[in-house]
């Protein structure tokens, strides 16, 4: 019987038949991705260009409806500004030059001045001013912000970029100790990252996709690429140092071990983050098809340009070899004793670390928040003039309450004005109402239904301030209400009184009225209730591709249920941590809920990264099994051979997502705590010590119902 490990035969077999396809290949490939990422790089480039910052709503709910109807109105322009480096005297000043007398100027700290305009009245001469002055007019409202916060993203994505991927190099010469050998993770990463991302700017024509999108989908390209080529890379290089080793046999063992490991991971990433789907909205949609499309990207590098780039460079990976770096010593060892030989303390103490955290984890609120300014920095001039326009019009202002009522009669009838009326004075009289912009407060409604009948002969000043509560032809059985709570967009006293708004409404009007109730406030509660009663599906779907992946990728049910347990325990710790630091004000933060625009992407993440190190180590950890060693020298042999692997990869993944510290937005410093704390808690806690631990424990029934063959010797790299 053959002493030569399975693996070891096949890949000289191989070798004996010219190698596998891509070491035979090898230039065409190379060749053929040089060109494909030629000419994917200028749609990357430009994947922003159609991406929102919207999103964030109920497709079903009422509040998308009434949003949609009140976006029509022709008068629903921005009546607010912002001149930037203008003071107020030299705005009050212009203001008079463009004949803007019935405007109203604050100061705004140092920044600028605040203006508050006639509705319906073209600001275009006041910014030509405002411009020739070196200052900027800017619209305060939430579309600005909103382009502003694109702006922050893509900055984000640049500031990061600069300062993570120095440091990944550093580490990935302190995990390789190889030059050549180091920066081949990177050449992957961006080749796949580059790919997935020009797919995401193909896909954004025909769907919603988040502008949140880019960063996500950039650091996890740059995880995952660097991963999978690290755990392919290394195994290449270690048979490759057997004696007698040839390139063409090195390529083919590791593609077909940690090859087949990181190809099940990889589909576990992406069918992890295709859970979304069940988000329910086109926010969730989007980081769905974006993500899943740029983790399939990746394995595509990984498992042709990798391959092709290995058996090229052949022996010559090891150049700008570096003395003592990248040696496990006895640290790993160590580590795999303690957790296999010492288990009944190495698995309490991975225990007792995960619920100690996890203890705070149910007290996780989530919420997305419906101030627009709040997700803007705090120093931004924008969330500045927005604070100061709740001192002087009331903290409700900056997110009106937008009430659409589509009657069966036209606005040429007196008693559709009627029934405006009596909801104008029924919402009036509801407690926490500061005011109600209506047209039957100035006017009767037999007036409003003469003049909607006539309307060339409506002034022109009148004409435009009544287009804003209703269209003289477009939507001529539609009117709109704005309502100004007394309390600001993220108080539970204005989602309250939206909620009462919606239902009382039907009751003042005749039957066949439509009503709802729109607006950021709204809007933002039912994506955020729609995310709530989304999440256990999601969150059941992601425990159900990790029993599946797991299951087939290790023939074991015991490790698949194993998998999913602890990946839940890493949750349940992550939850605690943000409790901790995001909803507790920590890390500099804002005390607040953590939004629910995030939240679910982390747990889908983390299910789905998690198997990435679990399938490379129980793999690794089945060789030694079936080459004849008992469960516990064949946990604590498999820990030795990737605990080092597995933890440097880690720590890969979270510098990339740490990165995203330096953004200015909470939104983006919440993902990066999140999953920075998910992976190195499942890397160096769960990996390192409870699955070795645990498995050493069960002994044979660990990997039950698989059945190790007989006669195999273990691999001695």
């Amino acid at each position: 019987m053959s002493t030569a490990p399975r693996t070891t035969r096949l890949a000289r077999r191989r070798a004996q038949q010219g190698g596998p396809f891509f070491f035979r290949h090898r230039t065409w490939t190379i060749v053929l991705w040089v060109l494909l990422v030629a000419a994917m790089a200028p749609l990357a480039a430009k994947v922003t260009h159609d991406l929102t910052s919207s999103g964030f709503s109920n497709p079903t709910s009422s509040a998308v409806w009434a949003d949609n109807q009140a976006a029509r109105m022709p008068g629903a322009a921005p009546t607010i500004f912002l001149a930037e480096r203008v003071s107020p005297t030299q705005a009050a000043a212009d203001l008079t030059s463009v004949r803007m007398q019935r405007a109203v100027t604050h100061r705004v700290g140092t920044i600028g001045t605040l203006i508050f305009t006639p509705p319906g009245v073209s600001t275009a001469g006041l910014s030509a001013k405002v411009s020739a002055q070196g200052g900027t007019l800017l619209p305060v409202d939430p579309k600005e912000m909103g382009n502003q916060i694109d702006q922050n993203i893509s900055a984000t994505l640049r500031q990061s970029s600069i300062i993570a991927i120095p440091l990944l190099v550093i580490l990935l010469l302190l995990v390789y100790g190889s030059v050549a050998a180091a920066f081949l993770p990177l050449v992957i990463a961006l080749a796949g990252g580059l790919v997935g991302l020009a797919a995401v700017d193909l896909l954004e024509t025909h769907i919603t996709l988040s502008i949140y999108l880019t960063d996500i989908v950039s650091f996890l390209a740059l995880g995952v690429g660097i991963d999978y080529a690290l755990f392919i890379s290394t195994r290449f290089r270690r048979a490759l140092e057997r004696p007698g080793g040839s390139v063409s046999a090195a390529v083919a063992e590791s593609m077909q071990t940690s090859g087949r490991s990181v190809a099940y991971s990889g589909l576990a990433v992406a069918l992890a983050v295709a859970t979304l789907l069940l988000g329910g909205d086109a926010y969730w949609q989007g980081l769905a098809v974006g993500g899943a499309v740029t983790v399939l990207a990746v394995l595509l590098a990984t498992h042709s340009l990798l391959p092709a780039i290995l058996s090229a460079v052949g022996r010559r990976i090891n150049w700008g070899r570096l003395p003592r770096i990248g040696r496990g010593g006895r640290f790993w060892p160590a580590i795999a004793d303690f957790a296999t030989r010492r288990r009944a303390l190495a698995v309490p103490l991975g225990l007792a670390i995960l619920l100690g955290l996890g203890v705070f984890g149910p007290s996780l609120n989530m919420r997305t928040e419906a101030n627009p300014a709040s997700l803007l920095p705090v120093a931004s001039p924008l969330a500045q003039a927005s604070v100061v326009e709740q001192q002087v019009l009331g903290q409700g202002a900056v997110a009106p309450l937008l009430v659409v009522l589509r009657l069966a009669t036209p606005t040429t009838a007196t008693t559709t004005w009627q029934a405006v009326a009596t909801v104008t004075t029924n919402l009036g009289q509801m407690a926490g109402v500061a005011s109600v912009e209506s047209p039957t407060s100035q006017l009767s409604p037999a007036q409003l239904a003469a003049l909607y009948a006539r309307p060339a002969l409506v002034p022109t000043a009148l004409h435009q301030t009544l287009s804003r509560f209703s269209d003289f032809q477009k939507t001529p059985h539609t009117v709109l209400l704005v309502v100004v709570p007394r309390t600001g967009p993220d108080a539970a006293l204005t989602r309250q009184l939206a909620q009462r708004m919606a239902t009382a409404l039907p009751r003042w009007v005749p039957s066949s009225t439509r009503t709802g109730v729109g607006g950021l406030v709204p809007l933002l509660n039912s994506f955020t209730q729609l995310t709530a009663q989304r999440l256990p599906w999601v969150l059941a779907a992601v425990a159900v591709v990790t029993l599946l992946v797991l299951g087939w990728a290790t023939g074991s049910l015991v490790q698949a249920a194993l998998g999913l347990g602890l990946s839940a325990l890493v949750a349940l710790a992550t939850a605690g941590v943000l409790v901790l630091t995001v909803q507790r004000g920590g890390f500099g933060l804002t005390a607040g809920p953590v939004d629910a625009a995030i939240t679910p992407l982390i747990f889908a993440l983390l299910f789905g990264l998690s198997m990435d190190y679990e399938v490379i180590l129980l793999h690794r950890m089945q060789e030694h099994l079936a080459a004849g060693e008992e469960p516990v020298r064949a946990a604590k042999s498999g820990l030795i051979g990737t605990g080092a692997m597995i933890t440097g990869a880690g720590l890969v993944m979270a510098v990339a997502f740490a990165a995203l510290l330096v953004s200015q937005l909470e939104v983006m410093k919440t993902l990066a705590i999140g999953l920075t704390t998910a992976i190195l808690l499942d890397t160096w806690v769960v990996r390192s010590l409870l699955v070795p631990g645990i498995s050493a424990s069960l002994g044979k029934a660990a990997f039950w119902p698989w059945k190790p063959p007989a006669g195999r010797q273990p691999d001695p790299s």
